[in-house]
Order: structure tokens, then C-alpha cells, then sequence
């Protein structure tokens, strides 16, 4: 018995040593596996399409398993650009950033990466590199393009009587306004209009970069490299914002976004906003019905542009040339992927209801107001989306000044004065 007991143990170690030995292999080769695997960190400000992003970063990986795409990222604006100064500073810099403005792109220029040999870059729309290019090289992909104007509300304008084909001039639009606000019982609606005061961005950063555009000849490029600003079409402006406050739920000053958004407009207790074709996820989340079928986009009334909406690149890729050639490679590999193949091409449009800035996609497979803006920029009927080349800070200045102005603590001209003089002092 003692002889059988010390062949049983002995055989039992012996093969708890093997499968020790097995396992210790196994984990040695995913650990090996995992080093072998090239990691690109993409860290960017638009957290409501993280998890779209990060789709198509899987469906990449499927193919290409030597390769991990990493999105991360945090709030946009002043929090994502805080934290993308702060990684720099630390040197936990990104592989891959996002930059929304050119002064921006300018700060990290000793880390750009000339992307001129990229597909990619072949197949973007003109002018969607304008400001990332020079004669250095190209040193930054649009992420996608944005088109904003006035969304309305279909079922209340057809109730109201109101053809949108024939809101064309500020006085159609004025016209339209009345027409609602003279019906807004019978429509059941609060008011024709909601204006979010307190947003510095929809008052400088998109209304008043409207109505400058026409200044610098639409082009971006031109606005950046302006050393002063001849604000042309400032009374336009003013009668717009004007008109828009006048109609507007009050009090304008103490409206967020979200109340504008998520209460008034997708509650269907207005008939139109200032807004863009950003804000249809959030319409679809809470009525997809209603964000596919019942909604469009009218043009902002700019003089000698009737018919037009502001179309552009919002946000740029920027690769990181701080690491090696093979993760630098494999960045540009996936977005070469992700914006000129026929399978990237596919996800993106499906996971992603962006206007995109690439040749080769479908504008029949955009939907809702991503589609209206796609037609409005084939039919070139755009002016530039010029606020990525204001000066870093001026448009939230800017704002403040309109703000004051809502408010009645400064006059129109004292705004505008202001905001000339300012200018002027940042490109010193």
C-alpha cells in the first residue's frame, strides 16, 4: 500500500508540474502576444460618440490583431483641452489628438506629423485641410464636417401653414416667426424660438462666425492669418440675434443647451432652434421617431448667401511624431482604413451620424439632418466655417460681449469695438 501511495503522489506532482509548466506557457504567450501588439492611444473631446468610437476601433482589431485602438478621452472644450495640456506637461502624451482650433494646433506644432503621404488626405473634400496644411505638408485629418442653421420642427410648421422652402432673407425668417408666435396656442407651443443665452459658443463661436465669414472669402485659412477683423456684417448680426431674443422663452440669459434641446425643442414646446446636426443622437435617444421624420434645417439669412448654412471642420486628427515610426504607421494605417475603405467606410457611416469630409461615402445613407447638411454642401450652397481660425479666447470674449448686450449692459457698437480691439491685441 505504501508503495502504490508514493507512486500516486509522486505521479500527482508530477503532473501538477506539467500543468503548471502549461499554464505558466499559455500566460507567457498572451503576455508576449500583448507586447508584440502596437497600442495607439486616440484621446479626443467628443465623449457622446466614445462608444461609437470605440466600435469601429474593434472592428479594426478583428483584422488586424497586432493592433490595439485605444479611444479615450474626457468632456469636450475647456476640460478636454486642460486635460490634453495636462498629458503633454506630465509626458503622458497621446498617440493621436483632436485639436478645434488652428492657434491650437500651432501650440503642439513640434509634435506633428506631416501626413501628406495618407490616403486619406488624397480623398478629403476641398478645403477640408485648409489651415492643416502648408507648404511643409499636411499636418492634420478632419475628423468630420458640422453644418448648423435653424432646426425646425416639420409637423408645427405645416400646421402653422409655414413653407421652410421659402425662408430665405432675414424678413422670410421674420415673417415666419410672427406667423408662429401668433399661433403658438393653437400649436401648443411656449414660443416660436428658444435661444440659449448662457452658451458663449452659439453666440460667437457659430452665429457671429457666420456672419464674418463673408469677410476672409469663407476660407478659415484667411481668418487665421488675419491680424484685424472688419466685421462687415455686424448689424446683420445683431438683427438676427435680435430677432431671435424677441421670440425666444425667456429669460434668453439663463438657457443652457440641454433646456434648449432636451426641454424646449425635443418637448415640441418651440418650433425651431440654433443648432446643428450634432444634435441628433441626443434626439434620437429620446425619440427616434421624431429625430428621423419630423425635423430639418433652414438657412441662417446672411446677405448676398440666401440659402445658405455654415459647413466646415469642427475638430482635426493630430498624430503625436513623439513615438515610433511603426505606432506613428499604425495610426495613419487606421484612419486610412476608417475614412477610405470600403468596410471603414460602412462603419463609419453606420455607428457614426457625422457629415463626413472624405470622398466615397453615401449621402443616402446619412440621416436626418446629417443628410441635409451633406446636400446643402454638395449643392455648394455653404459659407466657411471660419471660428477654428479665431484667436484662442476671443470667442468666448466675444460672447461675454453679446451677453452684455442681451442684457442690457452694453451697446451693439461697444461690443463690436470691443471685440475689433481685442483681436488686434491677440495677433500681436
Amino acid at each position: 500500500m505504501k508503495k502504490i501511495w508514493i507512486v500516486t503522489v509522486f505521479m500527482f506532482v508530477m503532473l501538477s508540474g506539467l500543468v503548471a509548466c502549461s499554464s505558466e506557457s499559455d500566460d507567457s504567450g498572451e503576455e508576449a502576444e500583448a507586447e508584440d501588439q502596437i497600442t495607439v492611444e486616440i484621446f479626443q473631446g467628443q465623449v457622446e460618440f466614445i462608444n461609437e468610437f470605440k466600435a469601429l476601433g474593434e472592428l479594426y482589431e478583428e483584422q488586424n490583431p497586432d493592433v490595439n485602438i485605444d479611444f479615450s478621452g474626457v468632456g469636450a472644450g475647456s476640460d478636454y483641452q486642460t486635460a490634453l495640456r495636462s498629458r503633454f506637461t506630465s509626458g503622458d502624451e497621446p498617440v493621436v489628438f483632436t485639436v478645434d482650433n488652428l492657434g491650437r494646433a500651432e501650440d503642439y506644432q513640434e509634435n506633428l506629423t506631416d501626413l501628406s503621404d495618407m490616403e486619406a488626405v488624397s480623398q478629403a473634400l476641398d478645403g477640408t485641410l485648409d489651415g492643416v496644411s502648408n507648404e511643409d505638408g499636411v499636418f492634420g485629418l478632419p475628423l468630420n464636417q458640422e453644418g448648423y442653421g435653424f432646426i425646425y420642427n416639420k409637423r408645427i410648421f405645416e400646421e402653422a401653414g409655414i413653407n421652410p422652402d421659402d425662408i430665405l432673407t432675414f424678413d422670410d425668417l421674420e415673417e415666419a416667426l410672427q406667423t408662429l408666435d401668433s399661433q403658438k396656442e393653437d400649436l401648443g407651443i411656449q414660443a416660436p424660438i428658444a435661444l440659449p443665452g448662457a452658451e458663449w459658443w452659439v453666440l460667437s463661436q457659430h452665429l457671429a462666425s457666420a456672419f464674418m465669414s463673408p469677410d476672409v472669402n469663407n476660407s478659415v485659412s484667411e481668418m487665421y492669418q488675419s491680424d484685424s477683423i472688419a466685421f462687415e456684417k455686424s448689424n446683420e448680426l445683431k438683427k438676427v440675434l435680435d430677432l431671435q431674443n424677441e421670440y425666444s422663452i425667456q429669460p434668453t440669459l439663463n438657457m443652457d443647451y440641454s433646456q434648449q434641446v432636451e426641454q424646449y425643442f425635443a418637448m415640441e414646446e418651440v418650433a425651431m432652434i440654433q443648432q446643428g446636426n450634432w444634435i441628433y443622437p441626443t434626439l434620437q435617444q429620446m425619440d427616434e421617431e421624431f429625430a428621423n421624420n419630423n425635423i430639418g434645417m433652414l438657412p441662417i439669412p446672411i446677405e448676398g448667401y440666401e440659402g445658405s448654412i455654415p459647413v466646415g471642420v469642427p475638430h482635426y486628427w493630430l498624430i503625436n511624431n513623439n513615438f515610433d515610426d511603426e505606432v506613428v504607421q499604425a495610426a495613419k494605417d487606421f484612419f486610412d482604413w476608417m475614412y477610405t475603405s470600403e468596410e471603414g467606410i460602412a462603419a463609419f457611416q453606420e455607428h457614426l451620424n457625422y457629415v463626413p469630409a472624405y470622398r466615397g461615402f453615401d449621402p443616402e445613407k446619412a440621416t436626418s439632418i446629417s443628410k441635409e447638411v451633406f446636400e446643402y454642401k454638395l449643392e455648394e450652397n455653404t459659407v466657411g466655417f471660419v471660428f477654428p481660425g479665431f484667436p484662442v479666447g476671443w470667442s468666448e470674449n466675444l460672447a461675454s460681449g453679446m451677453q452684455g448686450y442681451l442684457g442690457d449692459q452694453e451697446s451693439w457698437d461697444e461690443v463690436i469695438e470691443n471685440a475689433k480691439a481685442e483681436w488686434e491685441e491677440m495677433r500681436e
